[in-house]
Formats: structure tokens, sequence, C-alpha cells
């Protein structure tokens, strides 16, 4: 049987979604610290890249010029990064459940990637205090020591993108999956809400 018609594990999936300084590295690390469930974040997935490979190269042939990389090599990237996840059984796809933060980006990875995963729950991280998210941007920025990103130009240039890219892959999705957390709350009770939507989805 070819590959292509083989059948395929989905992994179980939770997305995280919310504009830049909505919390969703935060949360996603925090449940990545519980056995069962895996953190992948996309920048995570684009730093682990080994740049003299075939796809590395690739990777830098469309960063170097300032373009965006194409869908399919951008969810390629990704599906080597959880490969080796499975690989080193850091990622075991029977058991545990897989927390992506930041990728789909948009509606064409989001249908690429609906041959790998099976989306659980999606939850949206709201904060409508602007001046909020504009502060945690900021800090986040000086603690990485990435200082172009503390420039409020560049974070409302990234909200506009998700607002136009992001944003609408919401809709591609089961309203009924899709639960609206409050992420001006604290920490813990961000938390604590999506885990218990999560024992929801579960039992």
């Amino acid at each position: 049987m070819s590959e292509t018609n083989a059948p395929r594990l989905r992994y179980k999936t939770l997305l995280l979604f919310g504009a830049p300084g909505a919390g969703k590295g935060t949360v996603g690390k925090s449940l990545g610290a519980i056995p069962g469930f895996i953190h992948v974040a996309c920048g995570d997935v684009f730093r682990s890249l080994d740049m003299g490979s075939s796809i590395g190269n690739t990777f830098v042939e469309y960063s170097s010029q300032g373009l965006l990389v194409p869908d399919d090599v951008s969810i390629q990237l990704w599906k080597e990064f959880i490969d080796g996840l499975v690989g080193m059984h850091r990622f075991v796809p029977e058991r545990d459940f897989l927390i992506l933060d930041g990728i789909p980006r948009n509606k064409a990875q989001a249908e690429i990637m609906d041959h790998y995963i099976d989306v659980q729950r999606v939850f949206h991280l709201i904060c409508s205090d602007e001046t909020l998210m504009i502060q945690r941007l900021r800090r986040r920025a000086l603690k990485e020591n990435r200082l172009d990103d503390a420039s409020e130009e560049v974070i409302r240039r990234r909200w506009k993108v998700y607002e136009e890219d992001s944003r609408p892959v919401l809709a591609h999705y089961p309203a009924e999956k899709v639960m609206q957390v409050d992420a001006i709350a604290s920490p813990v009770k961000v938390l604590y809400d999506i885990l218990g939507s999560i024992l929801e989805t579960s039992s």
C-alpha cells in the first residue's frame, strides 16, 4: 500500500490561538510541563533547523530575501520536527496530546494539517487590554534581547498580520470546538479554565 493510501494516525491536538501578547507561549509551556502534553511552538521548529540540510537551505533561501516560507515547506518543517520527537520517544501519539502554538498560521496551513492532526479543542486567548498586551510584548522582547521587537510599530504590524491571516483560521474549525479564554486573568486561572475544558473533552 502506498504511503498516500496507508491509514495515518492523526495526532490528538489542542490549538492555542491569540494575538501577539495574549500569552500563548506561557500557557503552552505550562501545559507542556504536565505529563501527557507535548507543547510545540512554531518558533521552536524553525530554531531547530539544520541549516545544512535540504529543507534548511530552502528556509534560508526564502527568509534571507525577506520572503514568507511557503505553506507546504512550513508544514514539512513542522512534520519533520514532530517525527523527530516521535523517534526520540518524547512524543507518543497514541498516548499524548500535542499542543500547538503559532501553527497553523493561515487557512491554507490548516487545510494541509488536517491530514496530520485531529483537533480536539481550540483555545482562543482574548486580551482586550491593548496597553497590557504592548507591555507584555516589550517585556518579552527585552528579556529575549530582541530589541527591534520592542517597537510599538512592530507590535502593531504583528497584530495586523494576526487579524488578516491567523484569526480567520478559527472559522476553519467547528464552533463547538472553539473555547474563548480570558487572557487577562491570572496565568493560574487561565490554565485552570483550559485544563477543565480538556478534561471535559477527554471524558
